[in-house]
Parts: C-alpha cells; sequence; structure tokens
C-alpha cells in the first residue's frame, strides 16, 4: 500500500533544474525511481528572469525523469528561494473571550491569523509564518499552549517574506510546463529536511546550502526553526572569478574549479601546473594551481563570512542561542576541496557536510547522495509527507482489480469497507487537524492567486 505512493520534486536552481520521482519503502527510507537535470537558463540568482527558456528546462528535466521510471507525474513540490526572500522576528498576541475555556488550535490559528495580516513593503507577501514560544498569561517559554487556561495568548514568529511576483513567476512556469503545484516549500527548510537528523536540530545547527546563485541558510535550535536568510551569491561567482582572472571560457573555468580547486591556497606547491587548451588555434595557457586556489579562498571565504555574520545576528555568540552541533554545509558549494577546513578556521564552529544518503533505501545510485540533490531529496520527502489521503484510497482500491478479476460478491465488500474506513480514520488523526501547517493554506492560497490570474 505505501510503495504505490508516488511524488516528484522539483528544485528550480540557478544552475540545474532537478526533477526526482521516489517512494517510501517499507522502512520509511525514499526510493528514487527516476531523476531528470536540465541547464537551467532561464534563472538568475534563485529568481526567474525568462519564463520560456524556463518552463522548457523544466519540461525536459520532468521528461528524462518519467522516462527514467516509465511513470507519468502531474503534481510536484516546488521549492522557492531567491535573494528575494528575507525573514523578520514578530511577537502578537489574542486576547481570548472566555479565560474559563481551555486554548485549543482555533484560537492558535486565530493568532497565526492576525499575523499574516501584517503590513508588508509593497509588492511583498508573507510565504511562512511559525510560531516559536508562546506565552500564556504571564508564563512564558511554553512550546504547546493547547488545552491550557488563560485570557491571553501570546507567541513570538518567524515570519518569512518574498516578493508576491517572483512567487507567481515560479507558479506560472510550473503551470505552464503541464504541471499541478502539489505544495511549495522553502528551499532551505527542503535542504535541512534531507541533510539534518533531529538531534541537530534539538543541540542547534546552522545548514549553510551553497548553491549556485544563491547561498541559503537555516538556524534550528531545540527543534525549531529560528532563523532563514538568502545570501544574493553562491558558486557562480567563483566561477565568474576564474573566468575574469585567467581569461579563460565559462566552460574551463567551472571545469578548473571542480577537478583542481581548493578553498585552502596552502595545500597547493608552487610548481602545480595546469595547462588550458588556447581557443581556436591560439597557445595553450599555464595556470598555477596555487593562484586558482587563491581566487577560489578568496571568493568563498566572503560567502562563509557572510553566513556567519548571519549566524552571528541570530545570536550565536549568546548562552542561549549556541549552536552545539555548529554548521552543515551542503549544496554543489559544499564539494570544494578543503571547504570544511576553511569553515572551521573562519567560525571556529564545528562543521561537516551534508549528505541527503540517510533518507535514500539502501542500494540507491551512489551519485544521488551528493550534496547537489540535498535540495531535490528535501523536496520528494515533503511531497510524500504532504500526500493527500484520496491518492492512497485510489491505490487501495485499484489493488484488488488486478489481482482478483471474479466479482466480489456483497458479503466480502461488507468486511473491506470498515477496514477502509479505518484506515481513513487512523490517516487523518495522524495528520491531525490542527496539525494543517502553513504550507497547506500558502499552497491553496497561491493555486486561487494564480487561477484568478489567468
Amino acid at each position: 500500500m505505501e510503495n504505490n505512493r508516488i511524488a516528484i520534486g522539483l528544485d528550480i536552481g540557478t544552475t540545474k533544474i532537478v526533477a526526482m520521482i521516489g517512494r517510501e519503502n517499507e522502512y520509511g527510507k525514499i526510493e528514487v525511481l527516476g531523476i531528470g537535470k536540465a541547464k537551467s537558463l532561464g534563472v538568475k540568482r534563485g529568481v526567474v528572469n525568462n519564463i520560456t527558456q524556463t518552463i522548457q528546462s523544466i519540461q525536459q528535466a520532468v521528461d528524462e525523469a518519467e522516462n527514467v521510471s516509465g511513470l507519468k507525474i502531474d503534481r510536484v513540490t516546488v521549492g522557492i528561494a531567491g535573494h528575494h526572500i528575507r525573514s523578520i522576528h514578530h511577537s502578537d498576541y489574542i486576547t481570548r473571550q472566555d479565560a474559563e475555556e481551555v486554548i485549543d488550535d482555533h484560537d492558535i490559528e486565530n493568532l497565526i491569523n492576525q499575523v499574516h495580516k501584517l503590513v508588508m513593503l509593497p509588492g511583498e507577501e508573507i510565504i511562512h509564518v511559525l510560531p516559536q514560544e508562546f506565552k500564556v498569561d504571564s508564563q512564558a517559554d511554553i512550546t504547546e499552549p493547547k488545552g491550557m487556561y488563560g485570557g491571553r495568548l501570546e507567541a513570538n514568529f518567524h515570519v518569512v517574506v518574498g516578493q508576491v511576483s517572483q512567487i507567481k513567476n515560479i507558479g506560472r512556469c510550473v503551470t505552464s510546463a503541464g504541471l499541478e503545484l502539489s505544495n511549495i516549500t522553502l528551499e532551505p527548510l527542503a535542504s535541512a529536511e534531507a541533510v539534518l537528523s533531529h538531534e541537530e536540530k534539538e543541540a542547534g545547527v546552522a545548514l549553510i546550502d551553497i548553491g549556485g546563485g544563491t547561498t541559503d541558510l537555516a538556524i534550528f535550535k531545540d527543534g525549531i526553526i529560528r532563523h532563514t536568510a538568502v545570501i544574493p551569491f553562491g558558486g557562480n561567482v567563483i566561477t565568474e572569478d576564474i573566468k575574469e582572472g585567467f581569461s579563460i571560457i565559462e566552460k574551463q573555468a567551472e571545469l578548473l574549479k571542480i577537478k583542481f580547486g581548493s578553498a585552502w591556497p596552502g595545500e597547493n606547491k608552487e610548481n602545480e601546473i595546469v595547462s588550458i587548451p588556447g581557443l581556436r588555434g591560439r597557445e595553450p595557457k599555464e595556470i598555477t594551481l596555487k593562484s586558482l586556489s587563491q581566487v577560489i579562498h578568496a571568493r568563498i571565504t566572503e560567502i562563509v563570512e557572510q553566513a556567519y555574520l548571519e549566524i552571528k545576528n541570530y545570536g550565536h555568540d549568546t548562552q542561549n542561542g549556541k549552536l552545539i552541533a555548529g554548521i552543515v554545509l551542503t549544496g554543489g558549494g559544499a564539494q570544494v576541496k578543503h571547504l570544511k577546513q576553511l569553515v572551521e578556521y573562519i567560525t571556529g564552529m564545528d562543521t561537516r557536510i551534508g549528505y541527503p544518503n540517510e533518507h535514500l533505501a539502501g542500494g540507491s545510485d551512489e551519485s544521488l547522495s551528493s550534496p547537489v540533490f540535498a535540495t531535490a531529496v528535501g523536496l520528494l520527502m515533503e511531497g510524500l509527507a504532504k500526500m493527500p489521503p484520496e491518492k492512497k484510497e485510489e491505490k487501495i482500491e485499484e489493488v484488488p482489480v488486478v489481482e482478483e478479476p471474479e466479482p466480489i460478491s456483497h458479503q466480502e465488500i461488507e468486511e473491506i469497507e470498515p477496514e477502509i474506513s479505518q484506515t481513513e480514520r487512523k490517516e487523518e488523526t495522524s495528520k491531525g487537524e490542527g496539525k494543517k501547517s502553513w504550507l497547506d493554506k500558502f499552497t491553496s492560497g497561491l493555486k486561487d492567486f494564480l487561477n484568478e490570474a489567468e
């Protein structure tokens, strides 16, 4: 039954677009059935700047994933990032009519809806409102206020804000590619889902996802997301610097960075040289690996220092805000040699490279456990977690039809029906009405928004 639950994660990045089709196996691990990649030509620094090219790239990636898996999928979970995203902290409260009644989901929803009414800058929209700690009357530091008595319910919120036009553009690209938008997830949250453990989130950890156009940061403490930020440059600026610094073409600069680059120039000796073929009969260029690493070091130091500034702004230096689990690096940029050592040197924090292989089923293709696919794996996991119950019901009914061609008697139907309704009830209660996330509300709101736009 679980094996028939199939979803697709679509990572619309600056360098590449990845479509990943997968399902959950009986052990709760992700079994990737197909993956498609396309060069991302219409996205710059995490935002769409050419709708037509982005639609073509999405179609190319999805077609490739469908051909590999032999499946046709029309509902996708998409990640959103880009330098237009910012986060703010906000406190709000509601006064309850009857303090003698216990606090329930309805009160929490009223409080969250009140935050959604915050006045934003023109053209901005609240994507995500996440309660952190609650306060009931004068009692502070409450993580779960449901079931308590009190007249005033207060909370601190982590609010993520983005440009309406950018969100609409991503939605338009997905729908124009013939796909249906199932969920939208903030990309640093998807990456965090794929590479961070529950213990790290509890202890306090900063995830730095170095992509092509942007570097995403997500900070967790006590199991709750505390801070998110998008730094508007990533691995592409390093390639650009190599290209300009050594007067070579972009393709060669990218290859140099991946094959010979290092974030720590001291590792290279002066006499280590790589020869680059010249263009159209020109003389080949000789580049010392030391000077190459110096260029990479300068840019990566800039990215890491920006991320570290955000970590300090969050309050890592304070007693309560200390991130015990340190830093986890992921994304394509995390593959640069000696990056871990450089980050530890700059920040003085424990660092590891985050691989999404923990959630992948045994026997998965080794290339899938690369940090490059962290966001795609996270989006796929999100898509599977948010699968609507009716999808499962369809599958339950399909199985007997394939295996049992003979008609089923009325008695058998009466025996099967209570089982199905029981399964439904279990799934509904396990989801919990109160757990209807901001994402579900945001996605349904976005769908209405896009339909009106049409």
